[in-house]
């Protein structure tokens, strides 16, 4: 399992700027969603949260926008928050501040909404200086590795228990990549903290 899946406080630390957890002193959960909307994954990520009325926060990449509008309105009808996640899935650290920013802009056309997380994780410096003015930068405490190939979804979930604390921000992902294992998780998850009296919440 990488070691990653809980976010390193020193990260947080370093970073301080970016948002990586809630209020701790509240029984609130942050759970959101990467890299779509899809057409048969999201409406499948909805019905599941609509069991327990839970909300959340779905960071869409403007392409996936572009061509599944409808399942993107579903996800706003049903009550859910949309974040920015670049309009072609781009990688801050191998992308100029120029057409990182110019990405993000133009995602901002069909995702609306001053939410921003950086896909994979990765942005610079000059990019969190640049963007950060306009965006609320929010990353994560949480990773469920759901898009990893031979994922142990049972040692996942497993941490993602033992983990989860009032403020938790949690990332699954709405992707073909990720299906086989969030489509094992995420019920799970959502099982356990409904029975633990979490408040599932957007941001």
């Amino acid at each position: 399992m990488p070691f990653y899946q809980s976010t390193p406080k020193l990260l947080q630390l370093v970073f301080s700027k970016l948002f990586w957890h809630g209020d701790r002193s509240k029984p609130d959960i942050y759970l959101t969603f990467d890299d779509g909307p899809h057409p048969d994954i999201t409406p499948w990520v909805i019905q599941e949260l609509a069991k327990y009325n839970f909300k959340a926060t779905f960071f869409c990449v403007g392409q996936n926008v572009q061509k599944y509008p409808e399942v993107f309105s579903q996800l706003l009808h049903e009550g859910h928050q949309i974040g920015n996640h670049t309009m072609h899935h781009i990688k801050g650290w191998e992308s100029s501040l120029k057409d990182y920013v110019k990405d993000v802009e133009e995602c901002r056309h069909f995702v609306k909404s001053n939410l921003f997380r950086p896909p994979y994780g990765r942005i610079s410096p000059k990019q969190i200086k640049a963007l950060s003015p306009h965006y609320k930068l929010v990353m994560w405490s949480l990773l469920s590795c759901d898009y990893l190939k031979g994922l142990n979804c049972e040692l996942s979930l497993a941490i993602l228990k033992d983990k989860t604390q009032n403020g938790s921000v949690v990332v699954f992902h709405d992707s073909v990549k990720a299906e086989e294992n969030l489509k094992i998780l995420l019920p799970q998850y959502l099982q356990f903290i409904n029975e633990k009296g979490f408040n599932c919440i957007t941001l």
